[in-house]
Parts: structure tokens; sequence; C-alpha cells
């Protein structure tokens, strides 16, 4: 089953490609979000190392168990061939009621059926007063109308 669209990706196949990783991150549903990698991909994110959708839902579970109120926006940098590098910011509560904003960048290369094989992120957070959110869109799916990273000075 392929995941489209599919490499080689042009600049509108790569932007419609981020978007739908965003709306999939957005939902917060750990299995689904996990379909849109090979069985065996290869992940970085921050300090951590993990290959396997299996562990990809383990580490979606327990990231989502502990940042609260989580929206995110990406948008795409650069594509080529297989492969898309994307910006990001998301923003997010923890237990203690502290908010952040995380700032990163991600390298992403895709199977020939549109799966990614392989994610390597970059991610810094900076803690952020209430007041200073900027993504406040009801939980889920960012609206096609809320300005994007750019627009927002990010």
């Amino acid at each position: 089953m392929s995941r489209p669209p599919i490499p080689p990706f042009t600049a509108d196949t790569a932007a419609k490609k981020v978007r739908l990783a965003e709306d999939a991150w957005n939902s917060r549903q750990p299995e689904q979000v996990a379909q849109a990698y090979t069985p065996d991909s290869q992940w970085r994110n921050r300090a951590e190392r993990f290959s396997g959708r299996g562990a990809i839902v383990d580490f979606l579970t327990r990231k989502w168990a502990r940042e609260h109120e989580y929206r995110l926006i990406k948008e795409l940098w650069s594509q080529e061939g297989n492969r898309i590098a994307v910006r990001f910011a998301y923003e997010y509560r923890d237990d203690s009621g502290s908010w952040f904003r995380a700032y990163g960048n991600e390298n992403w290369e895709f199977a020939a059926d549109g799966r990614m094989q392989r994610r390597i992120a970059s991610i810094n957070d900076l803690p952020i007063a209430e007041s200073e959110r900027l993504m406040r869109w009801p939980q889920g799916r960012r609206p096609d109308d809320h300005p994007g990273l750019s627009e927002l000075g990010l």
C-alpha cells in the first residue's frame, strides 16, 4: 500500500506531504501516525534513537502523555528526490502547567511507496508564558486559515 504523495517530490507534493504529517501529528493518535512510516523506520528524536513502528508508537504515546494541549505547525524548507527538510514549532503545557514552544528541524527520507524510512529531528524548547502562545486553535488539525510559521514570524 502506498502513502501518497510519493517521491520524487516537487515543491507542491512535498508541501502536501508536510501538511499531511502536521495533520497526523496534531491528531495525537500514535497508531495512526506510525502508519506513515516504514515498518523498520529509523528515528533520531533529540537524544533518542530507535527504529520500527512499535517503537514509534511507544515514543509518541510517552510524548503526548507529558505534552498537554500539543499544537504543531510544520513548514517545508526544501526537497529533492526522496528527501524533504522541514522546520517546525509546537506548543505544549507540562504537568506543572508551564508552557513551552519547541522549535526544530527534521530531515525526512522516504521509501518508494511514500512512507518515511528515516526521520532525524533536532529540537529546542523555549519556556513561554501562557499569554505568549500563538497556537490557540481547538485541539486537532490546524485550521486552513490559521497562520503558518512564516506568517507568525517564527
